[in-house]
């Protein structure tokens, strides 16, 4: 029964690790991170990236443009690169780590001991994977926030708004998080106990032989 709950809690925990790693992954390239409606031109739809700016019109013709140049960016927008693409790469390796040390696959399979550094690692690996991601999500969030409610900025300048990659980078941290844990918690399961050596019954007349001994008792 245990060892069906830890080999339940790990694919449960890869399962998670796999679906934030892929949200991660969207989440860095879509240029949805914010939203901008033009009150003098409501039929065009500003969304702006980490990478490039798209401009959405009404027919469904999408334009985009790249960012000029990596040190004009805002901090935020700079940092929040190198942030998710340190993210994605540690969710790659602790995707690949646990999985060498999940129960039931040949990598490993006589060294328990391999299996539960392998998940550890993988876990931890994941954990910093949702750290990086939530990071930059939730500071870009803030700044756009900030910006928003900037009472210093006329009420006729738009204001950028969340755009859908912040709610997924933010379910994608919390998944890679999650799933880490339940990797590196389950990595107990790995970690069995010696078998005891069998005992050595007597004989039923109720004498009870010494294991030195045995081998004189004819």
């Amino acid at each position: 029964m245990a060892g069906g709950w830890w080999a339940k809690a790990q694919g449960g925990g890869m399962l998670l690790a796999l679906l934030g790693w892929i949200s991660s992954c969207v989440t860095t390239f879509v240029p949805l991170w914010k939203n901008l409606n033009l009150d003098l031109n409501e039929l065009e739809v500003w969304n702006m990236g980490l990478w490039q700016v798209c401009i959405t019109q009404e027919e469904g013709v999408v334009e985009c443009q790249a960012h000029g140049s990596f040190l004009a960016l805002p901090p935020e927008l700079r940092i929040s690169r190198l942030l998710m693409c340190l993210s994605n790469g540690l969710g790659l390796l602790g995707c690949l780590l646990a999985a060498l040390g999940l129960e039931g696959w040949r990598p490993c399979e006589h060294k328990p001991g391999r299996k539960r550094q392998l998940l550890l690692g993988g876990g931890a690996a994941l954990g910093m994977a949702g750290i990086t991601t939530l990071v930059p999500v939730s500071w870009v969030a803030y700044d756009t926030v900030l910006d928003f409610w900037d009472e210093t900025v006329p009420d006729i300048v738009p204001r950028w708004e969340f755009g859908e990659a912040t709610f997924l980078g933010w379910f994608a941290g919390a998944f890679l998080a999650a799933g880490g844990l339940l990797l590196a918690c389950s990595a107990r399961s790995t970690s069995t106990a010696a078998p005891l050596a069998p005992a050595v019954r007597g004989r039923p007349g109720g004498h009870h032989l010494h294991p030195k001994n045995a081998d004189l008792v004819i």
